[in-house]
């Protein structure tokens, strides 16, 4: 199984919905809070290519994206491969 990363705010339903989908994949991941670590934040943006809103998820080396592009890869039956990659 390739390590999961997100970068998260706890204010963030996208992050919420991200979290809740690999959970119920019983995935396990690392969460990264750049709302109570803002220093992480520069970081994510640059792994993530410059994009600045969370959640930021990285599946191994991959950039997945966002929240959207998760479930447009679980809807695609691509996200199992990724994450078994």
């Amino acid at each position: 199984m390739q390590p999961v990363e997100i970068y998260t705010s706890p204010l963030c339903g996208f992050c919420h919905a991200a979290k809740r989908l690999l959970k119920q994949k019983g995935v396990s991941f690392s969460e990264v809070d750049v709302l109570a670590d803002a220093s992480r934040k520069p970081e994510m943006i640059q792994r993530a290519g410059g994009k600045r809103t969370v959640p930021q998820i990285f599946i191994g080396d991959t950039h997945v994206g966002g929240c959207d592009e998760l479930y447009a890869l679980e809807r695609a039956g691509k996200l199992d491969a990724l994450l078994a990659a």
